[in-house]
C-alpha cells in the first residue's frame, strides 16, 4: 500500500474559500507557482500513461508554508490503453469538452480542467 506524504496546508479548494471569507486576494505569482507544480505533477502522471481525470482545487494540496502544491486524489485516475480512454468521470465544473459529449479523451483533458482551476482563482489585479 502506497501513502502520500502528508501536507499540512490544507488544498487549494479550502484557501480559496479562506480569501472570499477574509476578502483577501492570492498574489498572482502564487496562483501561478501552484499552476507550474500542478503542470509538472501532471506532466509526470502523463509521461506514466495515466490521465488523472478529476484535476480540480480540492485536489490540489498546499504545503505548510504555502509554497508548494502537489497533485493528489487518484481514486478516478486511469492507465490509458492506445492513448485514449472514453469513460465519463470527473468533477463537472473542471471536465472537458469531449468528456460531455461522450468522445474519446486523451490527456489534453487534464490540461483543459487544470485550465478551468486558474481561473477560478482570485488574484490582485495587475
Amino acid at each position: 500500500m502506497e501513502v502520500m506524504e502528508y501536507v499540512g496546508g490544507g488544498d487549494l479548494s479550502q484557501r480559496l474559500r479562506t480569501c472570499r471569507r477574509k476578502k483577501t486576494y492570492m498574489k498572482e505569482a502564487v496562483i501561478w507557482d501552484y499552476f507550474v507544480q500542478t503542470l509538472h505533477g501532471l506532466q509526470a502522471l502523463h509521461s506514466m500513461k495515466i490521465v488523472h481525470r478529476d484535476v480540480k482545487t480540492a485536489n490540489i494540496f498546499l504545503s505548510e508554508d504555502l509554497k508548494t502544491a502537489k497533485l493528489g486524489d487518484m481514486n478516478v485516475a486511469k492507465v490509458v490503453k492506445n492513448d485514449f480512454a472514453s469513460t465519463q468521470i470527473g468533477t463537472p465544473y473542471y471536465l472537458a469538452p469531449e468528456i460531455w459529449n461522450n468522445k474519446l479523451y486523451d490527456f489534453r483533458c487534464d490540461v483543459f480542467s487544470l485550465g478551468c482551476v486558474r481561473t477560478s482563482c482570485p488574484c490582485l489585479n495587475p
